[in-house]
C-alpha cells in the first residue's frame, strides 16, 4: 500500500458585504467575506491544493489560473471535484483530510460539521474522515486583526491499487 501527503495553504482578504463560503457552506451571518477571483473559499482551495501536491499533480493556480475569466466567480466546491477528478485519473484516492481555519470571524466551530459532510460528499469519503477545525490569532497579525483568514489543510491518499 502506498500513501502520499499533501499540505495546501491559503489565504484571502476579508471585505464588508462579501459573501462568505467557507467548505461549501455559506455563512449567512457573516459582516465580511473573503475577496478573490471564485467565490474565495478558502478552505476548498486549500483542500485543493493539498489533494492536487500530494499526487504531484501541481498546485490550483495550474489548473485554474485567475487570470481565466473562465473561473471568475466560480463555485470553489466544483474546482476540488475536479481536483478530486484528477486525483483519481493519477491512481489516487483521498483517505483522510485535516483543515485547520485561522479566523476572527465568521465562528467556525458552530459549522464545522456542515463542512466536512459537504467536504466529504466531494472528497468521496465519509464525514469521518474530515476533520475541520478553528483557531483564532488572538489579537496578532492579519487574521487577529480581522483583516483575512488562513486556512491550512493536510490530505493523506492511498493508492487505488491497495483498495481493490
Amino acid at each position: 500500500m502506498n500513501f502520499r501527503i499533501g499540505l495546501g495553504w491559503d489565504r484571502h482578504r476579508l471585505a464588508a458585504g462579501r459573501r462568505c463560503v467557507l467548505g461549501g457552506v455559506v455563512f449567512e451571518d457573516a459582516v465580511a467575506g473573503p475577496v478573490g477571483h471564485s467565490d474565495a473559499d478558502a478552505v476548498a482551495h486549500a483542500v485543493t491544493d493539498a489533494l492536487l501536491g500530494a499526487a504531484n499533480l501541481g498546485d490550483i493556480g495550474k489548473h485554474f489560473p485567475d487570470t481565466d475569466e473562465r473561473w471568475r466567480g466560480a463555485d470553489s466546491m466544483e474546482l476540488l471535484a475536479r481536483a478530486v477528478a484528477l486525483v483519481d485519473g493519477a491512481g489516487w484516492r483521498v483517505n483522510n483530510v485535516d483543515i485547520t481555519i485561522i479566523a476572527e470571524h465568521p465562528m467556525i466551530t458552530p459549522r464545522a460539521g456542515d463542512m466536512a459532510e459537504r467536504l466529504a460528499g466531494v472528497l468521496h469519503v465519509l464525514p469521518g474522515a474530515v476533520s475541520v477545525k478553528a483557531t483564532r490569532g488572538e489579537g496578532l497579525g492579519p487574521e487577529g486583526r480581522g483583516e483575512c483568514l488562513t486556512v491550512q489543510a493536510i490530505a493523506l491518499l492511498t493508492d487505488q491499487e491497495a483498495v481493490s
